[in-house]
């Protein structure tokens, strides 16, 4: 298959292009930027006049609900999400049911996913088995099955023997370690920040004191055995500074955001919105602040849409009952580019955070579009305002805190390997 996008402004961040050039795809690869390679012949023509081309999207944080949860959502209506999304690459947490600590059930999902030719899916397996935090996971096995990292989810390990000895293992054979920090005994039965807003509202509380505790437990295990460490979702002004004072002493470690937490605050959870039930919980507008500000400057490495699709009855309990998460993939790239308007950044700037920074931590023959690389590529109009409406959103999870927002960018193609995957209406 060979395919010309001609007319748009590409934008691809880790080759410093931004210009008005053309691609050319030919057998899912980039095959030329800027004139045809000899004898080309294009099968497809994409008229991006007006529009932005850029690498495809790269996603750290989407469950997609498959094996076990299905009646939350299914692998096609994820994978729709993500194509609608402008995302070609996503990390899939091991939270599933079982969770991904076999490598047969890692082949499973991969292979499901394969089907469906569209975007593709790197799980992240589990640190151990059933993530029950005692017996550790065959790693190299489940490296072998696909899996490019290895985390606990959400899900406490609370035994920091048994994380020492995973941390040591991980780092004889150079994998990387995904961990979100939060204290499982100071967060018992948290459900919002330890703010005014918990308190006003009568919410049990989660402290910033959960993530710092938690956070200098892993940056300490990780100085200790050299493991590549990448904390996920970080959500307060001092983890932050906690991972700034890490990258300033040389640990080999690596941070995300969720959208949610980059855009919203605890003022946002209002009359108990079930919808701002969110892990980790909204925090404070100084903590808001504090993560745009590591965002700008670094410390935090990439931004993810921590896509959690719940059924509508696990969202319509009263707020500390309701499930926490939120849907997120197709609110990814508008959402990225609200911020970069509000801080006054390049779209270069802003798009590294989902596409070649992203890739680093995920996979590094992602998120570029340089000649010889994977044909993976978002065409979305960067002038196009729409309102998000729940029941228009691809995925089968309409719990979004975002219901309502106006927000700018809408992808209008999305090509996987050189395949046309998915063109808006």
């Amino acid at each position: 298959m060979s395919i010309h996008i001609k007319n748009g402004r590409l934008i691809d961040p880790k080759n410093n292009i931004d210009a008005n050039l053309d691609v050319f795809i030919v057998d899912k690869r980039i095959a030329a930027i800027g004139n045809a390679p000899a004898g080309f012949v294009a099968e497809q023509v994409i008229d991006a006049d007006g529009l932005i081309v850029v690498p495809g999207l790269v996603d750290l944080a989407a469950r997609l609900r498959e094996p076990g949860y299905e009646y939350k959502a299914t692998l096609e209506s994820e994978m729709a999400a993500a194509m609608a999304g402008g995302i070609t690459t996503l990390a899939c947490p091991p939270d599933t049911d079982p969770p991904l600590d076999e490598p047969g059930l890692v082949e499973m999902l991969k292979h499901r996913a394969r089907l469906l030719n569209q975007a593709r899916v790197f799980p992240v397996g589990a640190l151990t088995y059933g993530l029950k935090g005692t017996e550790l996971t065959e790693m190299a096995e489940l490296s072998d099955a696909g899996c490019k990292a290895f985390g606990h989810a959400d899900v406490p390990l609370t035994d920091t023997r048994v994380l020492l000895r995973a941390m040591q293992y991980a780092a004889t054979f150079g994998y990387r370690v995904w961990l979100r920090p939060q204290d499982s005994f100071l967060a018992r039965n948290g459900v919002a920040h330890d703010g005014e807003v918990a308190t006003r509202l009568g919410l049990p509380p989660i402290p910033v004191s959960a993530e710092t505790v938690a956070l200098a437990t892993m940056l300490q295990l990780a100085r200790e055995t050299g493991v590549k460490l990448h904390v996920c979702r970080i959500s307060s002004a001092a983890g932050v500074e906690m991972v700034r004072a890490a990258k300033r002493e040389g640990l080999t470690v690596t941070c995300d955001v969720s959208m949610n937490n980059l855009h919203l605050s605890e003022i946002d959870i209002g009359y108990f919105d079930a919808n701002c039930h969110l892990i980790p919980p909204l925090r404070s507008l100084r903590d808001k602040e504090a993560l745009r500000a590591g965002l700008r400057d670094g410390t935090i490495d990439a931004i993810c849409s921590d896509h959690s699709p719940a059924d509508e009855d696990a969202k319509q309990m009263p707020f500390a009952e309701a499930e926490a998460g939120a849907t997120g993939m197709e609110l990814l790239l508008p959402l990225v580019l609200k911020w970069a308007g509000q801080e006054d950044l390049s779209l270069a700037e802003a798009l590294a955070r989902v596409t070649v920074n992203a890739a680093q931590i995920i996979n590094p023959k992602m998120g570029h579009l340089s000649v010889g690389a994977h044909a993976d590529v978002c065409v979305f109009d960067p002038s196009t305002a729409w309102i998000v409406e729940p029941a228009a959103l691809k995925s089968q999870g309409k719990n979004t805190p975002f219901n309502g927002y106006t927000v700018q960018g809408k992808v209008r193609y999305t090509v996987v390997e050189g395949k046309l995957a998915y063109q808006s209406v």
